[in-house]
């Protein structure tokens, strides 16, 4: 692949940006100076260069995991709360679309005052099968409520509660006492506000809330709030139904 296809596919620019800057000679592959915006690489995975001193490494299509902090709203076009993408760099915010994929995009969404585990793609097929209500992928919260839970409460929780929008009882697929006032839901379902509405109707109220763990993959512990990182491979298989 072209030097500036790369970049351009990376999210460093347009392609005229992107030969540009190495004309300029602000691009170094593996370690190497190259002006010739037309060189042939091989754009394998991995593949390291350097612009304008910013370290890189290719990767065909983007899987992301991020601790998503508090005070930041999953969206493009955020309102009151600035937007989780500002906390990636230019390049992966920048990323184009490609034979209809889409950009980079998180999958699915955490309320403002939500934390933990989020997943940021721009493989429209994996965002579609992490995202599907049909496929069940089990997603683990850490809740910390503002009164006691109790075993009623798990065992509601566990036999379906009906929210007002659904007839139909919505189940969580496990649930757990964790302290006092905390418990470890389960489910596999993605209804809007669904763990906030759940905990609501058996009588108590979320006071915060913590992603752990999507599928088998569970949010790395030395990620910190605000942190993000390429997925290695191990990961994704995963997050395999």
């Amino acid at each position: 692949m072209q030097l500036q296809q790369i970049l351009f596919s990376q999210g460093f620019g347009t392609r005229r940006v992107c030969a540009g800057l190495v004309e300029q000679g602000f691009v170094t592959v593996q370690g190497q100076a190259c002006t010739d915006p037309y060189a042939d690489f091989d754009a394998r995975e991995g593949l390291r260069f350097t612009v304008q001193g910013r370290d890189w490494a290719y990767h065909e299509k983007a899987y992301l995991v991020l601790h998503k902090p508090p005070g930041y709203e999953c969206s493009q076009k955020p309102g009151a709360w600035p937007s989780v993408y500002t906390l990636l760099p230019g390049p992966l915010r920048q990323r184009p679309q490609r034979q209809g994929q889409p950009g980079v995009q998180a999958i699915g969404r955490l309320d403002q005052d939500t934390t933990g585990l989020l997943l940021l793609s721009d493989d429209g097929v994996f965002i579609h099968r992490m995202g599907s209500p049909k496929r069940h992928v089990p997603k683990v919260y850490e809740v910390t409520a503002r009164h006691p839970v109790d075993e009623k409460m798990l065992r509601r929780l566990l036999e379906g509660v009906v929210l007002e929008d659904d007839p139909k009882p919505v189940r969580a697929a496990a649930c757990e006492k964790t302290s006092e006032n905390g418990l470890r839901l389960t489910l596999t379902e993605g209804k809007y506000h669904q763990v906030k509405r759940m905990v609501a109707a058996v009588g108590n109220r979320v006071e915060q809330l913590h992603r752990s763990r999507i599928g088998g993959l569970e949010l790395p512990p030395g990620l910190r709030p605000g942190e993000w990182r390429w997925l290695e491979s191990e990961e994704l298989a995963l997050l395999a139904p």
